[in-house]
């Protein structure tokens, strides 16, 4: 029964986390809560995740182009599952989903 009682709660605050969100953060607000966690040393390399600033790691994702990178980020990656869906933002609006991306791609190329 306790078990319940905590999946309630997680679930409330869950829902209190997406309906609270008044206004989209910028893609670096996004980057900075949810991304960075990803794509900074170490981790990103453990989880082949491209590096912030890492020109290398980002310029075959960029010249797929933004529609693919976008499509990655909202629906996660075919071919690293370390990129789940949404990249585990859940109360992210898709504009600030795109918004991290296009974060990440101006401060790597």
């Amino acid at each position: 029964m306790k078990k319940i009682y905590i999946a309630l709660a997680a679930a409330g605050m869950m829902a209190y986390g997406i309906n609270a969100q008044a206004a989209d953060r910028s893609g670096e607000e996004v980057y900075n809560a949810v991304c960075k966690n990803c794509h900074n040393a170490p981790m990103a390399k453990t989880l082949k995740s491209p590096e912030l600033g890492n020109k290398a790691d980002w310029a075959p994702r960029i010249a797929k182009g933004m529609p693919a990178l976008y499509e990655v980020a909202l629906k996660g990656s075919k071919v690293n599952p370390a990129m789940i869906a949404r990249g585990t933002c859940t109360n992210c609006s898709d504009g600030e989903l795109k918004a991290a991306v296009d974060f990440m791609v101006e401060k790597s190329k």
